[in-house]
């Protein structure tokens, strides 16, 4: 059987799924494509996979017989309305981050997703999926002993001017948030937000960088520098202090080069260069799930749970070092 995917959304990570799919993995093909822009998803189409068919929206994407699970890629604003439409066609849906632009919305998907009675939604929470932070949750969980800190770093070379300091959270820490949950099976409770002298690069809408102290359930104190115009490259770095040792992420491989007498390792400057095998692993993931009809990997809760929790952040931030509380419903059955 082959799987038949509509794409929503054929911008930078739509286009690239949509290769992924057609030329990558088995099982699966493109059949469908829609884009606000039009002549965005009829390029897609000529490029990589002219026999699919262009909708001029997504909600007649999601409607049609020829679409058997769907992929939103659109701009985030989008994302409640397409999820939540496919729920309701009782198709699966992979989702890219956010889930929903507020929390609001992410319990909406939730909500929908438990009154239909199984999961179709996967959240695109790619790290879960990345060799490193796989190798470093298997250590995490039985080898240091019990979690104590969380040491961590998201640096990016620069952003554009239209970047704030909000986007910090949920474009930026949004992925910490969700994979810290992942790797200390744990929930936070408080969040404060602590800026340092702002560097050069940043300009006035930005204050850059900054510090985020996350707490969770169990007392593991989380401390995230985000620092998104760092100059040097895309540099990810976590390090869990646990009771009996330490585990860090593993650095991606790299060559050691002694040339022109230094010692040299080559810093990656690109998000997608970094996590680009994650990223055929977790749609792999949805693909044999979707299969059945059903969806695996971070779920509709684990986006809520996000979305909360940057939420918090953002609060956070507008208080600089005030401790915000974090508090969430109790947890679906649907999601145990």
């Amino acid at each position: 059987m082959t799987l038949k995917i509509g794409v929503i959304g054929t911008g930078m990570i739509g286009r690239d799924h949509t290769r992924r799919i057609q030329q990558v993995l088995a099982g699966v093909e493109v059949t469908a494509l829609s884009d606000v822009n039009l002549d965005s998803a009829r390029a897609v189409q000529a490029d990589l996979c002219p026999d699919a068919q262009v909708f001029e929206t997504g909600q007649d994407l999601i409607a049609s017989d020829t679409v058997d699970a769907v992929l939103v890629c659109s701009w985030g604003a989008t994302h409640e309305e397409y999820v939540l439409a496919a729920i309701a066609a009782g198709k699966p849906c992979f989702c890219e981050k956010p889930l929903a632009t507020t929390a609001e919305g992410a319990k909406r998907i939730v909500d929908a997703e438990v009154a239909h009675g199984s999961r179709l939604v996967q959240v695109g929470f790619m790290r879960r999926y990345d060799v490193g932070y796989v190798a470093l949750k298997k250590v995490v969980d039985s080898q240091i002993g019990a979690p104590i800190m969380v040491h961590a770093a998201h640096r990016n070379p620069t952003v554009p001017e239209q970047y704030v300091t909000p986007m910090a959270i949920h474009d930026t820490l949004i992925h910490e948030i969700d994979v810290f949950r992942w790797l200390l099976d744990d929930d936070y409770v408080s969040a404060r937000v602590t800026f340092p002298r702002t560097c050069a690069a940043s300009h006035a809408k930005l204050r850059d960088p900054q510090i985020v102290t996350l707490k969770t359930a169990k007392g593991t104190v989380i401390n995230t520098e985000i620092f998104v115009n760092c100059k040097y490259g895309y540099d990810i770095q976590c390090q869990v202090v646990g009771e009996e040792g330490i585990a860090s992420l593993p650095e991606p491989i790299a060559i050691t080069k002694r040339l022109n007498a230094t010692l040299q390792n080559e810093i990656l400057t690109d998000w997608k260069d970094r996590f680009v095998d994650s990223y055929d692993v977790e749609l792999t993931d949805f693909i044999k799930a979707a299969t059945a009809g059903t969806a695996a990997g971070p779920s509709s809760w684990d986006g809520y749970m996000a979305a909360v929790t940057s939420d918090a952040c953002v609060t956070a931030q507008e208080d600089e070092g005030a401790l915000v509380e974090i508090s969430y419903p109790a947890r679906p059955a649907l999601y145990n």
